[in-house]
């Protein structure tokens, strides 16, 4: 807040340079940032404030805080009213319609007032904090809003009382399509919603509530009579409309950070003494008033020991009761010895003081931050990484080996390049936020980012050799069943590792036979190795064509496979691409795996191939499975060796080559020792897969 430090010094029993004051108001925890002279000459400086403080957005509210700090008293000024015979009642009504969001509106008439310049002091008050002079209605209530903090308004009663009847003052909420027009020179007409809280007379929207008063009912050099409004409304009320209208005022900025019902009228008597003072006329009697009852003070207790400890530095009970009373809360001191307390009221304009522990920290701003005890060392323990956070760390560093390069990219996308990645049964979530723009969706997966990144770099022509791999762990988001859900994933897309960078499907085989091999590696990392990873053809993942999904121990953990060709062109790419999401939250947990010290064999092993025409339907899992149904004594593994299409083994069909590799713990195994077993092996495979046996 710009301040005066004339106008400070005329609430301080005595003066306080500009030096003093910075100092003094840095101390209690609001710094200085920054100052000048202005055009009057008069020196003024910026006080920087914390949003909870509100009632340090005045003048009165700086120097209760300067007094407090050095010993002053605080000198509030005078306010004397005379009020004629003519009630403010047989001239305006109020009815609050909505008191949630305007806990209190008040308003008072003066009759006769003569709207001109204002008188030079009030003019200069103004000027030296870089306010223009209107005239004096106006600048009175300018003045009341940076001497005590609370916005106020004025209208032009004739302007409300149209046929010379009552005028009515309706607080209410605006309906869909009202037109509006702000004060000023250059506003434009606004079109309300009902979101917003207006001050209307019988028909007409003449002020948005706490943020702009209305250009009908503004006061001008013809107006004689007045309307002065006093009130308070909802904080969050008043900061919607400020953003959604695009308006901000001195008044919103305060009602943002809360002003008390309690305040209010106080506040009201001040101007409405200014006005008479500056601009002449005559008060009616009484105020016109509506709206929620105002809150009781609230009373809180604070026990001066624990106060003690959590300062760190001792601060007698005394000293306490007497810097809480600067502030202007009301303490007493209750029972004695280490069971005493202070029972206080906090004074309504400290919005912020709810606790014991904010009265504490009022004590130590004031007894000086400088008070509390600083160590000269510090014990640092440095914690091990957490699982997880270790985890990451390492499948990033594995990625990284392949050739994979780490994106960070916004989690919000079109409907259109979402909507391809949804599950059946899911919808997209989407964000109510105009600055989203035409991308309002949380993606559902976190591939088309990565997409969009890959043709970024390819428009670029950052495209070399065997293209551009990429890798982010990030969340996905989608709506099911009623909720919400939020899904950490690790994602991939990779190209073929070849220099054809063509679209064919050998450029695809091999780009899924990149994919699938990285999954298998990062998994080995993660998972012990007594955990069985499986791959299994998946149906309900559109955007590939065709998908595997992954499984450790039977538990689906993502999918890997080829970008679908549509989703492809959707976003400008040609090259043939693959693309894993993998769940490895639930894995990295238990990161690193527990793997027991194996003994390494004694004896060698015997190998032998197997190579089996089948139907193109049938998974190199499924021939695994009925080998390992035989139970085949000495059996020790089973691994793919190559998948071979072609003419020699027929349209539809493929020829798969595996190896079985057994060994003996107590010999050596013999060529002749494994034979019977590859022949159960292969009488199997002719029963059960229809297999033609190649060797």
């Amino acid at each position: 807040m710009r301040t005066s430090v004339l106008w400070i010094n005329d609430y301080l029993d005595r003066p306080a340079d500009a030096a003093e004051q910075a100092s003094a108001l840095t101390s209690a925890g609001l710094p200085l940032d920054g100052g000048a002279t202005a055009e009057n000459g008069e020196v003024w400086q910026e006080i920087e404030t914390t949003s909870n403080r509100g009632d340090c957005l005045c003048h009165v509210g700086m120097a209760r805080e300067i007094a407090a700090s050095t010993g002053r008293t605080l000198v509030m000024p005078k306010v004397t009213l005379r009020a004629g015979s003519v009630r403010a009642a047989d001239f305006v009504r109020v009815k609050n319609h909505e008191p949630t969001l305007c806990p209190r509106y008040t308003a008072r008439v003066i009759k006769g007032v003569k709207v001109g310049p204002s008188p030079d002091w009030l003019a200069r008050r103004l000027v030296a904090i870089g306010q223009i002079p209107r005239n004096n209605v106006v600048d009175a209530t300018n003045f009341v809003l940076f001497e005590l903090g609370q916005p106020t308004h004025v209208f032009d009663l004739a302007t409300l009382s149209a046929g010379g009847l009552q005028a009515e003052i309706h607080v209410r909420r605006a309906r869909d399509g009202e037109a509006f027009l702000p004060l000023g020179s250059d506003a434009k007409e606004l079109k309300l919603t009902s979101a917003d809280l207006v001050i209307a007379d019988r028909d007409r929207a003449v002020a948005l509530a706490g943020v702009k008063g209305g250009a009908i009912a503004g006061v001008t050099e013809r107006t004689t009579d007045l309307v002065l409004e006093a009130a308070t409304f909802d904080a969050v009320s008043v900061r919607s409309a400020s953003r959604r209208h695009g308006i901000a005022s001195d008044s919103s900025y305060r009602f943002e950070r809360q002003v008390h019902p309690a305040e209010v009228d106080a506040a009201a008597d001040r101007l409405a003494a200014l006005i008479i003072e500056v601009a002449g006329g005559t008060l009616c009697e009484g105020v016109v008033a509506d709206g929620a009852p105002i809150p009781a003070p609230r009373t809180i207790v604070l026990r001066p020991e624990r106060a003690r400890r959590i300062l760190g530095f001792s601060v007698p009970t005394a000293r306490m009761i007497e810097l809480l009373t600067t502030l202007g809360f009301a303490p007493t001191l209750r029972g004695s010895g280490s069971g005493e307390t202070i029972e206080t009221t906090a004074p309504a304009r400290r919005v912020d003081v709810e606790r014991e522990i904010d009265l504490i920290e009022e004590i130590c701003r004031l007894q000086g931050l400088d008070s509390i005890p600083v160590q000269d060392t510090i014990a640092v323990r440095v914690l091990r990484p957490n699982p997880i956070e270790r985890g990451t760390r390492a499948v990033k560093d594995l990625l990284v080996g392949l050739g994979f390069v780490e994106t960070v990219t916004h989690s919000l996308i079109s409907d259109r390049a979402g909507e391809a990645f949804l599950r059946q049964g899911t919808t997209l979530l989407r964000v109510d936020d105009e600055r989203a723009g035409a991308e309002p969706a949380l993606r559902p997966s976190v591939v088309p980012s990565l997409l969009r990144v890959r043709r970024h770099n390819e428009d670029r022509g950052e495209l070399r050799g065997a293209g551009l791999r990429l890798f982010e762990f990030a969340s996905a988001f989608h709506y099911e069943g009623g909720t919400h859900v939020e899904r950490p994933l690790l994602a991939f897309v990779c190209d073929a590792p070849s220099e054809s960078g063509g679209a064919s499907r050998s450029d695809a085989q091999d780009a899924y036979r990149f994919a699938r091999g990285a999954v298998e590696r990062l998994l080995t990392l993660v998972v012990p190795r007594s955990a069985k990873i499986e791959f299994a053809p998946a149906s309900d993942h559109a955007w590939l064509t065709p998908a595997a999904r992954v499984t450790i121990d039977g538990r689906d953990i993502g999918v890997v496979g080829i970008v679908s060709a549509p989703v492809l062109k959707s976003h400008g790419l040609e090259r043939a691409m693959a693309a894993a999401e993998l769940e490895l939250r639930s894995l990295l947990v238990a990161f690193p795996p527990e793997n027991a010290a194996k003994e390494l064999p004694a004896f060698p092993a015997s190998d032998r191939d197997i190579s089996a025409i089948v139907a193109e339907s049938i998974s190199y899992g499924d021939i695994e499975r009925e080998i390992r149904a035989l139970k085949l004594p000495n059996l020790e593994s089973i691994a793919l060796v190559t998948t071979y299409r072609g003419k020699q083994v027929g349209e539809g069909r493929k020829s798969v080559s595996l190896r079985l590799v057994f060994r003996k713990h107590d010999g050596t195994m013999l060529r002749e020792e494994s034979d019977e077993a590859v022949v159960r092996a292969v009488a199997r495979l002719r029963e059960a897969l229809s297999a033609e046996i190649r060797t």
